[in-house]
């Protein structure tokens, strides 16, 4: 591995861990038993969700500040970021998003060991759907929020921030964060009603596979019957999100 390559994956397995541990964090406080937030609601959730995506920005921004598979698979089909930087990238945003659900759980574990539903439990970790039978209509949700995710980075990164990740084209940092931010927060009160917003592969799947390593007590199942959902979901999405810039001239190559 060269020494940006490994430079961008070591930001993005901390930045990834900073919005995990804030995004994570605030289902926390906001659903465990005799948590100081707990009853403070969706609105309370889907702003702090925007916040923790804007820190983890401000942390990663000299790798790109992707946070998320879908993103860099999204961006390497428009042709703004490396293939050969993919798979580093997804390996270091899935584990900084493991080692935050753990400690998130170190954090609330008081509060978990006095909660008594494991659902509530699970969604700490990772989404479920609201109505479950239906993993079709949830497969087109989550494609639907991380579609117009990445298109709308593709649209500010392309026409008002500046671009580079050492040498893959893309770079959300500085002020590019508070409009993405703005994304999020919108997705999740708009869009996030039916699966929980995932739209992001390593958000769901790194804590998940946490819930299921953790010894949480009385946790129920980690719902793997679901967890294809926000992988695939979030990949479909990207990938016609790159198709849709490609033809509407949003990609910076063009």
């Amino acid at each position: 591995m060269d020494t940006i390559l490994f430079h961008n994956c070591a930001l993005e397995l901390l930045g990834t861990f900073i919005m995990i541990l804030i995004g994570d964090g605030v289902v926390a406080c906001v659903s465990l038993n005799k948590s100081k937030g707990q009853g403070a609601g969706w609105i309370t959730i889907t702003i702090a969700w925007g916040l923790a995506v804007m820190c983890g920005v401000f942390i990663a921004h000299d790798s790109g500040a992707h946070l998320n598979p879908a993103v860099s698979i999204g961006l390497a089909l428009a042709g703004m970021f490396k293939w050969g930087y993919v798979i580093p990238y997804i390996i270091a945003q899935l584990f900084g998003a493991f080692l935050a659900a753990i400690t998130v759980y170190l954090f609330y574990k008081d509060h978990f060991d006095i909660t008594e539903d494991k659902m509530t439990k699970l969604t700490i970790f990772c989404t479920m759907p609201a109505i479950t039978g239906h993993q079709k209509r949830n497969l087109f949700c989550e494609i639907m929020g991380t579609f117009v995710l990445l298109l709308l980075i593709i649209a500010i990164a392309q026409n008002n921030y500046p671009v580079s990740a050492g040498n893959a084209p893309m770079n959300l940092g500085g002020i590019g964060a508070f409009p993405v931010s703005y994304v999020i927060i919108a997705i999740g009160m708009s869009l996030g009603g039916t699966t929980g917003y995932a739209i992001n592969p390593a958000r769901d799947l790194g804590p998940r596979i946490a819930h299921a390593f953790l010894p949480i007590k009385e946790k129920g199942s980690s719902g793997w019957n679901y967890s294809w959902v926000p992988i695939v979901g979030p990949i479909a999405g990207a990938s016609l999100a790159a198709f849709i810039g490609f033809i509407f001239n949003l990609c910076s190559f063009l």
